[in-house]
């Protein structure tokens, strides 16, 4: 299992970015895929999550309406589109399957 993260970077409050999670090394479309963040001195803590299929996603309360996750199933990627960024969002993004994760793609949200 393979995942890797892009997409991260420098951006000013109230930016967008879109972060990218190419997988590979097992059957992608049959795989919750998920997005954790953690800040400096926080725990982990999950972003937000989708189903296989694409049809089912949840996430939590601090970037409902700001963020969507999404998939392609034919590329083996999951997205993760950010706007109206705050600085609170502030953290290395990690992708995650079960227990594997990602490397992780620093976000930092400043002016």
């Amino acid at each position: 299992v393979q995942l890797v993260e892009s997409g991260g970077g420098l951006v000013q409050p109230g930016g967008s970015l879109r972060l990218s999670c190419a997988a590979s090394g097992f059957t992608f479309s049959s795989y919750v895929m998920s997005w954790y963040r953690q800040a400096p001195g926080k725990e982990r803590e999950l972003v937000a999550a989708i189903s296989g299929t694409g049809r089912s996603t949840n996430y939590a309360d601090s970037v409902k309406g700001r963020f969507l996750i999404s998939r392609d199933n034919g590329k083996n990627t999951v997205y993760l589109q950010m706007n109206s960024l705050k600085p609170e969002d502030t953290a290395v993004y990690y992708c995650s399957r079960n227990s594997y994760w990602g490397q992780g793609t620093q976000v930092t949200v400043s002016s």
